[in-house]
């Protein structure tokens, strides 16, 4: 009934309901007896029960007694003079003493209710007393029990209700925790999706772009000059267009790329290197060592990948005229090796990636070797041309799949 006690629920409603009709049908009776009785001082019982009976009714109406524990001891005081008062006139007053240790065990602190509730049964044991004009142990036994098992019940209820809250409490945290938990991890997938889209469209539609801006240049510089030669690089761009647009169906279908559909790693990379020779002044050749063995599509996405980047670099950035893709089966690790003779670079003076100006090929070769449990090494020096080899083992790990497979 105030900010020291629990929250009312229906339980507890219907508790204090219970307590209240108690109370009045109490005083009813106190009444009852003492009018049927034909006791010489039944109107004073009356008004006393009366008096008795409004006291405690204020006390559910009254806001201060629900918020305030100073304002609930005022109140209970008020009560417990009342009470007094109809002890003091009729016997039948002992039996109210019962809901008032509840009252007090509910209201009051731990430290003062034991203390109000014992006063209140020495009070009952003394009233009843004085009104037989003699005292016997047996007297004391129904108050002393009564407050007994008022203590235990209420001290009961209030470490029933501690449980409750706490562990309330402890679902609520780990409601939120759970959340917390799975908002860490759809945004853990978000990210891991984003880096996978990004590499998709860098080594896919981006170099793809690429590869058509390069053959329209050179469609445009001989035209003047060689309308026939103009002709086939307008083709070869045209057919690039198509395979794109392959890929980028196909790319939004979430399946494995179109160049491996029935074929394998090795046949998918000697195309590769046909097409970028046959539409490129490059001469890209193939090689396969080893005994092959099955790939998890994982894979074999991946390294396609990374050569179909490697040589769009070459293309685009190494002004090679040669470029050997070799796949081979070395055991338990695929490597993949991409070498040409263009003016290479200083790895170490890689320009940071840029949305204008590219540069995320490498980053994305790294990661997706990463991402397998492989390694990926670049070789390269001013003059001397670049080499790349890419190794992953034959058995990828258990949360890689998903690369291919989204």
């Amino acid at each position: 009934m105030n900010a020291a006690a629990p929250a009312l629920t229906p339980t507890t409603r219907a508790l204090a309901w219970c307590l209240h009709l108690l109370v009045i049908g109490l005083l009813a009776l106190a009444v009852g007896r003492a009018v049927t009785g034909e006791r010489p001082q039944a109107g004073w019982i009356v008004a006393a029960s009366v008096v008795c009976g409004l006291t405690y009714a204020a006390g559910p109406v009254l806001p201060g007694v629900r918020r305030s524990r100073r304002a609930a001891a005022l109140w209970l005081a008020a009560v417990g003079a009342c009470w007094l008062v109809l002890l003091a006139l009729t016997p039948d007053a002992v039996w109210v003493a019962f809901p008032l240790y509840f009252l007090q065990l509910h209201l009051l602190s731990r430290r003062a209710a034991p203390a109000a509730v014992a006063v209140t049964a020495a009070a009952a044991i003394a009233g009843f007393a004085a009104h037989q004009h003699s005292f016997s142990p047996a007297m004391a036994i129904g108050p002393a029990l009564g407050a007994a098992v008022a203590v235990a019940v209420v001290w009961g209820y209030q470490a029933l209700y501690r449980e409750s809250e706490h562990r309330r409490r402890l679902i609520e945290e780990l409601t939120a925790t759970r959340a917390d938990l799975a908002a860490a991890q759809h945004t853990a997938g978000v990210l891991a999706e984003r880096d996978r889209l990004a590499r998709e469209i860098h080594d896919t539609l981006a170099q793809g772009l690429s590869s058509i801006q390069l053959l329209l240049r050179a469609a445009e510089r001989a035209l003047p000059q060689a309308p026939q030669n103009a002709a086939r690089y307008v083709d070869q761009a045209r057919q690039a267009a198509v395979d794109n647009l392959a890929e980028a169906r196909r790319f939004v279908a979430a399946l494995t790329p179109p160049t491996l559909e029935g074929t394998t790693l090795a046949d998918a990379l000697e195309r590769l290197c046909a097409t970028t020779s046959a539409r490129h002044r490059l001469t890209a050749r193939f090689h396969l060592t080893g005994d092959p063995a099955p790939l998890a599509t994982a894979h074999e996405v991946a390294l396609l990948r990374i050569a179909q980047s490697a040589l769009a670099n070459t293309v685009r950035h190494a002004e090679a005229t040669t470029a050997d893709v070799t796949l081979g089966y070395l055991g338990d690790h695929v490597a993949l090796d991409i070498v040409d003779d263009g003016h290479g670079f200083d790895p170490a003076l890689l320009p940071a990636p840029d949305p204008e100006t590219g540069g995320f090929g490498l980053a994305a070769m790294r990661a997706r070797t990463q991402a397998l449990g492989g390694t990926l090494t670049i070789e390269s020096a001013p003059g001397h041309g670049t080499a790349l080899a890419a190794r992953l083992p034959l058995t990828p790990p258990a949360d890689t799949e998903p690369e291919a497979h989204p």
